[in-house]
């Protein structure tokens, strides 16, 4: 079994308060930039828990989490309708359409991107064009998003929604705390450059995951075999802990009503934690070692990726990381796993390298490409 290791962890009231100079200490708000650097820097793990998030994150997290087991048990035709292949399914639905290592296609998962462009603009669904990137030369990132009618899942999108609002909120002042640290390292840095991109982007891109519960007869062979070991992309990624729920115990169908469909759908009953411990999410350290990283319930965690890494001149190093479902072995058909990325990004235009004067749209491209889509 993987090491544990834990993570640097700050309060959101942290992040909030202003610069201080403390015994000639710079800190961004009330972090020492030590602390920032222990959480992102070169020998870092690449990521940082926010503690004493807003009352309300539970419940938000509880409710959409639930959305991903509802969705995730939806009549195939009904998910068929939520696929966007020309996107490469970087919006909307998509099971068994990645390929993992050694060509393997991923059955165990399956995914629903949002396109959070609502953050800055409740009417955007996806990214704004540019002169660059159109509709059909980048539908990745220019393809709206798909919704389930509230018919078939009601409630859904608000749940997903808010639950994003509230992490890019908190994205946002980690962010600040970064710019503060970058601008006093790195030389020609743009003041407050990082919280600018994290605030205002219509590329940031949410993905709703629910790793279906496995047979006993499955496999439990590969440590990365849910999901292979891979880089972000964006530059901070904020994650919630997952959600474990026995779905032969809470029933996952949506529940057929007489009259007119309830506005939302019930939560589902949570595990108290993961009955496999070796389920979670993993970190290759820098020294090569591979960690196992608990996120507690009422936290949220934020990733390194690569844009970040970039825009930090390598200040700031995005971190190699995979995920493991729950075994088959201890899961008996029984048990999923339920957890939302958010992928803050910069907009198309805007530049990841300022001295090569690459902008995230380039690189994303660069990215995409090499993606592999069965």
């Amino acid at each position: 079994m993987a090491l544990q290791a834990k993570p640097v962890a700050v309060t959101l009231q942290d992040l909030k308060d202003g610069i201080h100079t403390r015994t000639n200490l710079q800190t961004a708000g009330n972090i020492p930039f030590e602390t920032l650097q222990q959480a992102f820097g070169p020998d870092s793990l690449g990521i940082l828990i926010v503690k004493d998030v807003p009352q309300e994150f539970p419940k938000l997290r509880h409710q959409a989490l639930s959305y991903a087991s509802y969705l995730g048990n939806l009549p195939k035709d009904e998910l068929d309708k939520l696929e966007n292949a020309a996107a490469k399914y970087l919006t909307g639905w998509s099971l068994g359409k990645e390929t993992l290592k050694d060509g393997q296609v991923d059955t165990f998962k399956g995914s629903y991107y949002a396109n959070c462009a609502f953050y800055v603009n409740p009417t955007l669904e996806c990214a704004a064009p540019t002169p660059e990137f159109s509709p059909e030369t980048f539908p990745e990132y220019l393809s709206p998003n798909i919704w389930p009618p509230e018919s078939v899942l009601p409630g859904f999108k608000p749940a997903v929604t808010d639950l994003c609002r509230l992490i890019i909120d908190t994205a946002v002042l980690v962010a600040r705390a970064c710019d503060r640290y970058a601008e006093q390292e790195i030389t020609g840095y743009p003041k407050g450059y990082l919280e600018h991109v994290v605030s205002t982007s219509n590329t940031t891109k949410a993905r709703l995951l629910h790793y279906y519960p496995q047979q006993a007869a499955g496999t439990d062979d590969g440590e990365d075999d849910w999901c292979a070991t891979h880089l972000d992309h964006g530059c901070l990624t904020g994650l919630t802990s997952a959600m474990f729920i026995d779905e032969q115990a809470a029933d996952p169908t949506v529940p057929v009503t007489a009259d007119k469909p309830s506005s939302t759908l019930p939560p589902l009953d949570e595990l108290a934690a993961s009955p496999d411990p070796s389920a979670g999410l993993y970190i290759k350290s820098r020294t090569g070692e591979t960690v196992q990283v608990k996120i507690p319930r009422d936290c949220i965690a934020f990733q390194t990726g690569e844009a970040l890494e970039r825009i930090t001149a390598g200040r700031f190093k995005a971190v190699p990381h995979f995920v493991r479902g729950v075994r088959a072995s201890v899961s008996n058909g029984k048990i999923a796993r339920n957890t939302l990325a958010v992928f803050t990004q910069p907009n198309l235009g805007e530049e990841v390298d300022i001295d090569q004067h690459l902008t995230f749209g380039e690189f994303a491209r660069g990215v995409v490409s090499k993606n592999t889509v069965s």
